[in-house]
């Protein structure tokens, strides 16, 4: 009686783990525009990723051509070597300002054939120089940059991600779906029409 009482708790114990981690999949928190914004793109990004590097040219592209925000995740992966030093990197940078946060991600794409875990440092100091901003020895005394970056990987852990780039067009309307992820990204502009016709 004993035992089929424990193989009973132990496969509700396994059912319940299984709906939480469901649900946990199921976060979709971080998909809506900014405040004051009505569509906007959202990306999941490694700055390692070589895909992410080809994906910025078009997002960056959409965000100007139809004045939408790009909300920004960062989501490092355990296979990139040097992903989570140039992501803190552009954590220091964007605590100067979003512009140059954003200026140092395109800068790190750009160069990323070229970076290695030994040069990375090298080229963070050339961009700070030709932007005449400081690069101290130390970017993270406090890790502050570095659990920002564990939050954005835990929710797009939550999220169920598999991938990087990992996009979607958002939407502040009530009708209509609110969020669509762009799986082909020739679609993109298409999908952002799309959103914008909901509001």
């Amino acid at each position: 009686m004993t035992k089929r009482l424990l193989r009973l708790a132990f496969f509700l114990l396994l059912a319940a783990c299984g709906t939480l981690a469901l649900r946990a999949q199921n976060d979709t928190s971080a998909l809506h525009p900014p405040k004051g914004a009505k569509v906007a793109i959202v990306i999941f990004e490694d700055l390692q990723c070589p895909d992410c590097a080809r994906a910025e040219p078009l997002i960056e592209e959409a965000s100007k051509a139809y004045g939408i925000p790009i909300v920004r995740y960062d989501f490092p992966l355990p296979m990139h070597n040097w992903s989570m030093d140039a992501t803190i990197m552009a954590h220091y940078f964007g605590s100067k300002s979003e512009k140059l946060g954003v200026d140092f991600r395109s800068y790190i794409f750009q160069n990323q054939p070229l970076i290695t875990p030994q040069n990375l440092r090298s080229y963070a100091e050339k961009f700070a120089k030709e932007h005449n901003t400081d690069l101290p020895f130390v970017l993270d005394p406090q890790g502050k940059f570095a659990a920002e970056i564990r939050a954005s990987k835990d929710l797009g852990n939550r999220m169920g991600l598999q991938h990087t780039p990992t996009l979607w067009v958002v939407s502040s309307a009530t009708k209509g779906r609110p969020f669509v992820e762009v799986v082909d990204r020739r679609e993109l502009f298409n999908l952002i029409d799309d959103m914008r016709r909901q509001n």
